[in-house]
Parts: structure tokens; sequence; C-alpha cells
């Protein structure tokens, strides 16, 4: 038999301050919280997102902020699906957190999180 990948389990995402990543992921976002992070020699947080995760690295970004397009969709970027795009992009607004629509047609969104990591916030599907 050959092996067969069939689902994502995670999506690991460097961040500088886990403290602040949270207040986006789990403050604006809604995402929970996982207590079964293991004790590892960094800091950061383990996010549930349906039946995969988001794991977010306290470590040093190797990666350049600067010089990336202002439209995520052009960048690597992590797509969920969302309920409700309309609400979560109020609150977006209200965090005075900048967004893109999908130039696609559909009814999504691009935003960058605040270490500047792409996500795109797709409604429908649940």
């Amino acid at each position: 038999m050959s092996p067969q990948v069939h689902a994502i389990h995670h999506v690991s995402l460097i961040v500088a301050e886990t403290r602040r990543a949270l207040d986006f992921y789990n403050g604006i976002l809604g995402l929970e919280v996982m207590v079964e992070r293991p004790d590892l020699p960094f800091p950061g947080a383990w996010l549930r997102v349906g039946d995969q995760q988001i794991h977010l690295l306290e470590l040093p970004n190797p990666d350049p902020i600067e010089g990336r397009p202002a439209h995520g969709g052009r960048d690597r970027h992590l797509a969920m699906r969302v309920s409700h795009l309309d609400a979560l992009t109020a609150r977006l607004r209200a965090a005075g957190l900048p967004y893109t629509v999908s130039r696609s047609g559909r009814r999504a969104v691009f935003c960058r999180d605040p270490d500047g990591n792409a996500l795109e916030l797709i409604e429908g599907g649940l």
C-alpha cells in the first residue's frame, strides 16, 4: 500500500510576541487557544481551527516584513473558511486592521496578522 497525504494537521507561523499574536488570533478571529502545547524551549501557542491547528512560534523571523505585496493574495498565505464575513470585517475595521477584498470574485478578504503573515478569510463551507 502506498502512503497518502489526506489532511493538514497544522500550519506554523512565526511571531515576534505571542501575547500580541493572541490578541489577533484569539481576540479578533476568535480561535481557541489549546492547552495541549508541549513544553518547548521557546514561547508560543497552539490554536484550534476546526480539526486543524495553527502553531504560533515566538522566534526570530528570517523573512522580510517590508516589501511584501499589499494584497495578501499575491503573497504566501493561509486560507481559512469563516462564517459571517461581514461581522469579521467589522471586527477588523474596529481594530484598525486593514484588509483587501479578494480579486477572485469570491466572498473573501485578505489581511495580515501583526507580524505580516497573510491570511485569506473565505466565507462559507462550514
